[in-house]
């Protein structure tokens, strides 16, 4: 596969923008946000000119104690094959907990929330990757995630629970330094020493993107410039390889098109300047107990890069230059999660994530402060996507719809996806006799019908009578 250069996040606000754009290689666009067969025409054109498209999952949940879903890995194939796509990636986390396996309701997050870095959590892992990449017609690249907390008793760091998945199972790596730096700021955990301990052979591609700190705590928004920091992270990983592609995400509060246009510039002038010390004489090493710059800005001391089996044919004839789309699946070896890993690590989950959206007590030996900042941005998130897909709420409920929605939050979690909870929203202030003014709670009453039955109602008396005769 050809390498494959700069890139953006494709996201339908910005369709024509991008279309316009000097210098795009290729684009990588939200699985779950496209129809094989309706694809939008922005990105068909795009596809047309020669453009590569790859399908970016959130849904499979592969960090989950679950076995991955059937349903949602055919769904992932389908949108690889219809965008003729050189692999797929999905991330390293948990979305969803409860059910069967642990006898507790279902929960939704509604976002990607952090695994443990535990032997069982590593075995479930690997066993769930081995089952998407028999499933999937292209090879699989996993991404880090950004974290807001931290699990008590970790037994690995990122960088050896990365290494160890790459060994075991021969998945590529997308690494976002976004998140390095979010995980960083949040949870002390030095970038440098990560890139570091990172396999970074098996590097598919880079995400970059902006976020905003608040309260001492980053959140990886999407929806903000790309700081200085996030940039030195990127210089720091290409002066270790040559990443097959960059990538900046930007899902909310679009900027001009020269403003997207400047950080795309700006991440191009990262990797060449991590480039240019690559080319050069290697770093000196660090006194012994010496800590790494966070700044990421250069290289860092020497340390072995961890290298696979898979790692080591995808190097081959390279030199430090990290090719995507090798096959995944040369040199791994089987994995099978231990007997009682995957319950362990299901009782886990589903009491952090009862805590974080239904109010249950924070889980012993959790950071309280720390797990009520990430219930509060679950809550957000959720009033944030339901107003998105079902925009006429906020119309209908006026200035007390994020109230409304936040206070429903609290007392009803998710147990579907975003639309299945804003017909469960609407239905719950219907129950309640809400909204109080009689005209806006008509105009809920009437949306809530025409979408929770089997297919919209019928308009006009005329309409109806005709409903009324073929049911007679």
């Amino acid at each position: 596969m050809r390498r494959l250069g700069t890139g953006i996040g494709w996201r339908p606000e910005i369709a024509d923008a991008v279309e316009r754009m000097p210098g795009i290689d290729w684009v990588e666009v939200v699985a779950e946000n496209i129809c094989p067969g309706h694809l939008p025409e922005p990105l068909l054109r795009l596809r047309e000119r020669g453009v590569t498209v790859i399908p970016h999952g959130v849904s499979l949940g592969l960090g989950g104690a679950d076995r991955p879903d059937q349903d949602r890995l055919t769904a992932l194939a389908e949108r690889a094959e219809a965008l003729g796509a050189p692999l797929v990636t999905e991330h390293i986390a948990f979305v969803r907990a409860g059910g069967a396996l642990t006898a507790s309701p279902r929960l939704e997050a509604g976002h990607l929330l952090p695994v443990p870095r535990t032997r069982d959590a590593l075995d479930v892992l690997c066993e769930n990757v081995r089952i998407a990449q028999e499933a999937l017609p292209v090879p699989l690249a996993l991404e880090n995630i950004a974290a807001l907390f931290s699990w008590p008793g970790e037994e690995l760091t990122e960088g050896q629970f990365l290494a160890e998945l790459v060994e075991r199972t021969g998945v590529r790596l997308l690494v976002d330094v976004a998140n390095l730096h979010t995980n960083h700021v949040n949870r002390g955990e030095d970038p440098t020493e990560a890139l570091a301990a990172l396999p970074l052979d098996a590097l598919a591609y880079v995400h970059v993107a902006g976020g905003i700190e608040r309260d001492g705590v980053w959140h990886d928004s999407h929806a903000h410039p790309v700081p200085r920091p996030v940039l030195d992270i990127l210089t720091g990983l290409a002066a270790r390889v040559t990443p097959p592609g960059v990538l900046l995400e930007r899902d909310d509060d679009f900027p001009e098109p020269a403003e997207l246009e400047r950080e795309l510039e700006a991440i191009r002038g990262a990797v060449a300047t991590g480039r240019a010390a690559l080319a050069g004489p290697p770093p000196p090493p660090a006194p012994a107990g010496a800590s790494a710059p966070s700044s990421c800005a250069g290289p860092s001391p020497a340390a072995p890069t961890t290298t696979s089996a898979v790692g080591v044919a995808a190097a081959a004839g390279t030199g430090t230059e990290a090719t995507a789309g090798v096959e995944a699946e040369a040199g791994a070896v089987a994995v099978l999660a231990p007997a009682g890993a995957r319950q362990r690590l299901g009782v886990g989950q589903a009491a952090v994530l009862s805590a974080l959206v239904a109010g249950t007590p924070v889980p012993e030996g959790f950071d309280r402060v720390r797990l009520g900042v990430q219930a509060r941005a679950l809550a957000g998130k959720r009033a944030g996507v339901v107003a998105k897909v079902a925009p006429e709420l906020p119309v209908i409920l006026g200035a007390g719809y994020r109230e409304a929605f936040l206070a429903y939050a609290r007392v009803r979690p998710m147990t579907g996806g975003y639309r299945r909870d804003a017909l469960d929203f609407a239905g719950h202030l219907l129950k309640v006799g809400r909204p109080a003014d009689a005209r806006a709670r008509r105009e809920l009453r009437r949306w809530w019908l025409d979408r929770a039955g089997p297919a919209p109602r019928p308009r006009g008396l005329a309409a109806r009578a005709r409903v009324l005769l073929r049911r007679g």
